[in-house]
This record gives structure tokens, C-alpha cells and sequence, in this order.
């Protein structure tokens, strides 16, 4: 944890995922104090008609792209915003995806629910997170 998730409806190259990836794990580590080794970033390409949404009242489902962010618990709702706006910036700059058709939704977890082997077990406390 944090694990954020990109679903897409249009295909990437390998290239741009892994720009993509690093962009945003440098941009969420910056706004949420996080160790940058702790982040996992999935890019999953749902293909045309994967996902959708209804963006006016009375219209059609248009394609849509969707972040999903795991993340812990207890992050202010500022930071949280700042985070998410940062976030779309970097995906609407690198892959060209209209903001409006973006929307990002959080989960939050309690840092006992986090394990990493490599970084010596269960995650701290966001407030207790060194980079």
C-alpha cells in the first residue's frame, strides 16, 4: 500500500505506462509523505466499452477512465484533494485524457492492513512514514 489503479478504455505503450507510473508514484509520494518504495501502480487497459459513465442528466454513458486509490487512513481531505488533483494533471499530461472524463475515489486502510516484506513488514502510520 498505497496501490493506486488506472482503468482505461484505450490502449498505452509499454513506454508511457512506465512513465505514467513513475510520474505518479513521484507525485503521490510528494503530496501524501510516503516512502516511494511502498507504492504499487497498476495501468489496466479495460479496452473500448470497458468502462463508462453518464456524465449529463438525460444523456448516453460516454467512455471514462477511472483512479482508483488505496491508500491509508487518516490523511486530511486537503491533502487528499491536493493528491488527487496532482494526479490527474500528470495522467491528462502523459496519456492526453480529458479531466472531465477522470474521477478518482479513495479507500482507506489502516496500516496494519499493509504488509511489505521488503520493507520490513506491516506499513507505520502515515504520520510515521519516513521517504
Amino acid at each position: 500500500m498505497p496501490y493506486l489503479q488506472l482503468d482505461l478504455t484505450e490502449h498505452c505503450t509499454p513506454h508511457d505506462k512506465q512513465r505514467l507510473a513513475k510520474a505518479m508514484c513521484e507525485t503521490y509520494a510528494r503530496h501524501m509523505s510516503v516512502d516511494i518504495r511502498r507504492i504499487t501502480v497498476a495501468i489496466r487497459e479495460l479496452g473500448e466499452g470497458g468502462l463508462w459513465r453518464i456524465t449529463e442528466v438525460g444523456g448516453e454513458p460516454v467512455p471514462v477512465s477511472m483512479l482508483m486509490l488505496d491508500i491509508r487512513e487518516g490523511r486530511p481531505g486537503e491533502m487528499r484533494i491536493a493528491a488527487a488533483k496532482a494526479l490527474c494533471a500528470v495522467i491528462v499530461n502523459i496519456l492526453g485524457l480529458r479531466e472531465d472524463r477522470l474521477n478518482v475515489e479513495f479507500t482507506q486502510h489502516a496500516a496494519d492492513e499493509m504488509y511489505h516484506p521488503a520493507l520490513g513488514g506491516l506499513s507505520p502510520d502515515w504520520k510515521d512514514d519516513e521517504r
